[in-house]
């Protein structure tokens, strides 16, 4: 006959049983016997009510849904931006950081725009001021092949 490890709806033990003797004791009680680990030997069971495991099962799976990935979204600015369109992409910048994902903001440089990095260096300065929230920088102003790139996220 197949053995059971079995665990009461209290927690506790009550050892290694055979499988009717488990069901049984489960009937007696109005409770149903629930497999919980099935790749131990013996199986571990639990005495419990099965429309409340399945419950807690479902709760727990929609707790962990709940979690929210963080998620790097990019912001490109170019060279040549006006001051409005700055402060729009600033705010949108705001609006993802408030969600709790991180903004990376970068601005290309094309052709003979590279000769003024120092100007594109001072837009993502100007770009970091428009944001309302505090900030944290996680990697500063960083040069890369295409411009520059800012990484950042909601501070405390």
């Amino acid at each position: 006959m197949p053995q059971v490890r079995v665990v009461d709806e209290k927690g506790l033990q009550l050892g290694v049983m055979e499988i009717v003797d488990a069901i049984r004791t489960a009937k007696e009680r109005g409770l149903d016997l629930v497999e919980i680990t099935a790749s131990v030997n013996p199986p571990v069971c639990k005495i419990i009510d099965y429309g409340k495991f399945l419950y807690q099962k479902e709760k727990k799976a929609k707790e962990q849904s709940k979690t929210h990935k963080v998620e790097v979204k990019n912001i490109r600015l170019s060279f040549n931006i006006a001051e409005h369109d700055l402060e729009m992409k600033a705010a949108q910048a705001q609006k993802f950081l408030e969600k709790g994902d991180r903004a990376r903001v970068e601005i290309v440089l094309r052709g003979r725009e590279k000769a003024f990095a120092h100007l594109a260096k001072q837009k993502l300065e100007t770009f970091k001021t428009y944001i309302k929230i505090p900030t944290n920088v996680d990697q500063p102003v960083t040069r890369e092949p295409r411009g520059f790139y800012l990484l950042l996220s909601k501070g405390k």
